[in-house]
C-alpha cells in the first residue's frame, strides 16, 4: 500500500502533525523537543515555507530520491511545492529548531518582494549548509527574535517585524552558504571542470537541431545538483551564471561556422537549435555590437 503523502497547506497542519501549539496562524518558531508527537516515517508536500536547524542526526530526509546531506549543526530548507520523505531512527528523539511561515504572511512586505532571491530553499541532496558554532549562534538568536514577536501582543508593526526578522535569518543564511562555496573551493571546481567538459561535448557531439539549446537544467542534473544550487556555485566561482556560459559558448561556436562556412544564418541558428533566425541574430547582436551578416563581411575585408 503506497504511503500517503501528507499535504502541509497551513502552519497549523505542521504544528498538529508534531502536536505543538499555534501561537500565529501563518508562522511559529519549531523547538521538536517540545513535540508530543513522534512519527517515523511520512512524506511532506510544503504548502510553506521550512527552515530547520539540525541539531542531532536522527534520521533522514530524502529530497527526490536523494538523502540530504546533513548532521550535527546543519540547516535545511523547503519551499512550498517541495516533497520531502522523513524517515526517524527508532527511538529517537528530533533535536532541531527551527521557522515555519505561510507565504500570506510576506505579501505586501520587501520580503515577499525578493523572496525568489533566497535559491537555498531549492537546493536538494548533498547542499545543506553546515553552520560552525558561531554561525549557530547567529541563527539561534535570529529564531529567538522571531519567537519574541510571536508572543508580544498583536500590534499594527507585528508583522512588519516578524517579516523583517525572518529576511534577516534568511540573510544570514546566504552569508553562510557564500561561505560555504568557499570553503568547498575544491569540489567546485571540480563541478565547474565538468560542467565546461558537458559544454563542450554537447556543442560537439549533439544534433542541435534535433535536442535544442541546452538549459541549465539539464547540466544541473548531469552534475546531480539542483539547478538553484548548480546556478549559485558557477556564479560564486567564476563571476557567470551558467546561462552566460551557455551563450558564451552559442557565440564563439556561431563565430566558427560563419566563418569557416558558406551556410546562411538561417542555417546556422537552425544547427545551432534555435527555433528562429531571430532570436539568434538579436542574441549575436547583443553580444558582438554586429549582426551575424555584419560580423561575417567585416572579418572577410
Amino acid at each position: 500500500m503506497k504511503e500517503e503523502i501528507i499535504k502541509i497547506d497551513t502552519v497549523d497542519n505542521y504544528n498538529q502533525l508534531f502536536g505543538l501549539e499555534t501561537l500565529h496562524p501563518l508562522v511559529n518558531v519549531i523547538d521538536l523537543s517540545e513535540a508530543t508527537r513522534f512519527p517515523n516515517h511520512f512524506t511532506v508536500n510544503y504548502g510553506i515555507y521550512a527552515l530547520f536547524l539540525k541539531n542531532t542526526r536522527c534520521g533522514d530526509i530524502r529530497y527526490g530520491k536523494q538523502t540530504y546531506d546533513y548532521q550535527e549543526g546543519t540547516i535545511v530548507s523547503f519551499a512550498p511545492g517541495q516533497v520531502a520523505e522523513v524517515e526517524m531512527q527508532e527511538g529517537m528523539k528530533p533535536l532541531a529548531q527551527g521557522l515555519v511561515f505561510h507565504p500570506d504572511l510576506i505579501k505586501g512586505t520587501s520580503l515577499g518582494q525578493e523572496i525568489k532571491s533566497y535559491t537555498f530553499f531549492s537546493y536538494r541532496s548533498a547542499e545543506a549548509l553546515h553552520l560552525s558554532e558561531e554561525e549557530k549562534v547567529v541563527i539561534m538568536d535570529c529564531l529567538s527574535k522571531i519567537k519574541q514577536e510571536l508572543i508580544h501582543p498583536i500590534d499594527k508593526l507585528s508583522k512588519r517585524l516578524i517579516a523583517r526578522n525572518i529576511q534577516l535569518l534568511l540573510d544570514y543564511c546566504m552569508r553562510f552558504y557564500d561561505r560555504q562555496f568557499i570553503t568547498r573551493e575544491a569540489p567546485n571546481k571540480d563541478v565547474l571542470t565538468h560542467f565546461e567538459t558537458l559544454l563542450d561535448n554537447y556543442f560537439q557531439y549533439k544534433d542541435m537541431h534535433e535536442t535544442g539549446l541546452p538549459s541549465v537544467k539539464y547540466f544541473a542534473d548531469k552534475v546531480f545538483l539542483s539547478p538553484n544550487y548548480f546556478g549559485d556555485l558557477i556564479k560564486k566561482t567564476t563571476g557567470k551564471s551558467p546561462q552566460e556560459h551557455i551563450q558564451d559558448k552559442i557565440i564563439d561556436t556561431a563565430k566558427e561556422m560563419l566563418l569557416g562556412s558558406k551556410k546562411t544564418v538561417g542555417q546556422i541558428a537552425d544547427d545551432l537549435g534555435f527555433q528562429y533566425s531571430q532570436h539568434f541574430n538579436r542574441m549575436f547582436k547583443n553580444h558582438v555590437g554586429l549582426s551575424p551578416n555584419e560580423y561575417r563581411k567585416q572579418q572577410a575585408s
